[in-house]
């Protein structure tokens, strides 16, 4: 069986969700996972992140972190994918990336994959549920295999109990959303083994 090819890519305006895909990232190299830790590339104008000191601070502590590309979703047999919820959906800088990949789609390169997501918002029912759901509508196009977490771990009910993808409340990701996470990105390396393999 071969090692199975993870890209873990993420949006986060303030940490929260770059700190989750570093947990998954820790989580799936730990279950035999080669793993890419990639970021969406900011679309916001430049005046605009500058203006909020969190979130100029934030981009530039991922400068450092290769933006995601047409190359990375080729090169895996699995996603995990992390974003805040924008109104119940995945955020601009995630789907300004994912409108591009048709090519690969119409190629059949994005078929069979294995994908999982997590999010977060700013209270527990912010759109988390929603934008996972509608999240993976887009992926189901590409004929991707959804792994959700489900109720397949305690630590998925004691992270807040969301079968779909670990949602956290902005600004807290506690030991509890830890393990969620790490469950989840060993479930996605597990799965993609499976098929993958």
């Amino acid at each position: 069986m071969s090692t199975p090819k993870i890209l873990i890519a993420f949006y986060s305006t303030y940490g929260t969700n770059h700190q989750v895909a570093e947990a998954a990232a820790e989580a799936a190299r730990a279950a035999g996972a080669e793993v890419r830790l990639r970021r969406f590339a900011e679309t916001a104008p430049k005046e605009v992140v500058d203006g909020q000191e969190a979130w100029a601070s934030q981009l530039e502590k991922m400068k450092d972190i290769a933006e995601i590309s047409h190359d990375d979703m080729t090169w895996a047999d699995g996603y995990f994918f992390s974003g805040p919820t924008r109104f119940g959906s995945m955020p601009s800088q995630m789907r300004v990336f994912i409108d591009t990949v048709g090519p690969l789609w119409m190629e059949g390169k994005l078929a069979n994959k294995t994908v999982t997501a997590t999010t977060s918002a700013q209270n527990p029912h912010g759109g988390q549920e929603s934008t996972l759901l509608a999240f993976y509508i887009t992926l189901m196009h590409w004929g991707a295999v959804i792994v959700t977490p489900g109720y397949t771990d305690d630590s998925i009910f004691a992270a807040g109990g969301n079968p779909y993808g670990f949602s956290a409340k902005a600004g807290q990701f506690d030991d509890a959303g830890k393990a969620a996470v790490a469950h989840q990105a060993r479930r996605l390396v597990e799965m993609t083994a499976k098929i993958a393999g």
